[in-house]
């Protein structure tokens, strides 16, 4: 089973896409409104045509979705909700939040936690919140299954929680 997000952009998803993608590195596949079939049951919105039907962004083993709405039924981001991608290092964590965090609002600096080695949560310019931090391995399958237990004590692969 695999779990990913979607985002929904009002009208500059490919301006996202762009920032997303020097961020992690990456390059999406996307097609927009003027790229699809004609349909005369979902006619393209005039207006909308350079608009984001669907785009596909790889992100290391990770897939993010993202698309733009329609200006009849525009979305904004939750305040409890967060994309979290992690990443391999500290130096990927570091590169990734110098790019996405221009123009938007910090909440925490990437630095270390008690919890990851390089953690980072701030709102991007687009008003997506992100949460990047090193991506952390443990094969435990009881009391710290996660590997994020700042209080693991298990001994099946010595992890410390952290």
């Amino acid at each position: 089973m695999k779990v990913s997000p979607y985002l929904v952009f009002n009208g500059n998803c490919v301006d996202a896409i762009k920032l997303y993608e020097k961020a992690f590195n990456s390059k999406a596949n996307y097609c927009q409104y003027k790229d699809t079939p004609p349909n005369e049951t979902y006619p393209i919105q005039p207006g909308t045509e350079e608009f984001v039907m669907h785009a596909v962004l790889p992100i290391g083993n990770a897939t993010i979705y993202l698309c733009d709405t329609t200006p009849d039924r525009p979305t904004t981001f939750g305040n409890g909700s967060f994309a979290c991608v992690e990443l391999s290092n500290e130096n990927d964590v570091k590169a990734a939040f110098k790019i996405l965090k221009e123009g938007g609002k910090v909440f925490c600096e990437a630095q270390e936690t008690f919890w990851n080695k390089c953690y980072a949560e701030f709102e991007d310019k687009f008003g997506l919140k992100w949460t990047l931090m090193i991506e952390q391995e443990c094969t435990c399958t009881d009391e710290c299954a996660s590997g994020y237990n700042p209080n693991c004590t298990c001994t099946t692969c010595g992890c410390t929680g952290q």
